[in-house]
């Protein structure tokens, strides 16, 4: 075990640095699609509701090894015999779409529910105030709904970390692409696994102590809050 971690050790750190990357960038852009088919989803209008309902439906419905040979797969073969255009992703363009529809379609439920958590009189008293619904929205609702929402993004993160390992299916040197590698090298599997599930779980629980230290801190602040009034 010893000579593993001598001989390949800065090769896997250096694998998950490549996984917490990807998750990142993974979460950023999927932050973004989960604001936009968030608010789709509780603005007074039908079409956005369907829409937003579908996309989260779709990618919800289909697992994550899929959509990632979809993606890097199945769309430059569509652009090509479809519209005439060539093109392909690279493992990275690939892996970051993949991982920000999953995303995207889970924080798009989390912002719902975290808007839908603050009460009404929130929107009404800005309205009532002369702001228009878009600036009581991102003024007003959201700045409490996002409070409410951290401890869910936070555990969200940890799930797109770990999706991250499917992305090894198309060629991503993820930490458990390169582990593969290493395997194959060494044929001792067994500890190559081990080292790479204890580099995934002190990631993970820190990841975990972060989320329950956020969540005892809005806790406590929300008790002052009320302790104020």
């Amino acid at each position: 075990m010893g000579q593993i971690i001598s001989t390949y050790g800065n090769l896997l750190l250096e694998a998950m640095g490549y996984t917490l990357l990807l998750a990142l960038w993974g979460l950023l852009f999927g932050c973004i699609l989960g604001i936009i088919f968030g608010l789709s989803s509780v603005v007074n209008n039908k079409v956005s509701n369907i829409i937003a309902k579908i996309y989260v439906n779709l990618i919800r419905g289909v697992p994550m090894i899929v959509l990632a040979f979809f993606v890097y797969f199945g769309v430059p073969y569509g652009l090509k015999n479809l519209f005439g255009i060539s093109t392909t992703f690279s493992a990275l363009t690939a892996g970051i779409i993949c991982l920000a529809l999953n995303c995207g379609a889970y924080m798009a439920e989390i912002i719902r529910a975290g808007i839908q958590s603050i009460d009404p009189g929130q929107m009404e008293a800005a309205r009532s105030l002369g702001l228009s619904y878009w600036r009581s929205m991102f003024r007003v609702v959201l700045p409490q709904a996002i409070k409410n929402m951290i401890p869910s993004i936070v555990n969200q993160f940890i799930i797109t970390l770990k999706d991250t390992s499917i992305l090894s299916v198309i060629g991503f040197p993820e930490l458990v692409n390169k582990a593969q590698n290493v395997i194959a090298q060494t044929f001792k599997s067994f500890q190559i696994w081990a080292i790479v599930a204890v580099m995934y779980l002190v990631v993970i629980l820190a990841l975990q102590q972060i989320a329950n230290a956020l969540e005892r801190s809005l806790k406590r602040g929300s008790e002052r809050n009320r302790d104020k009034h």
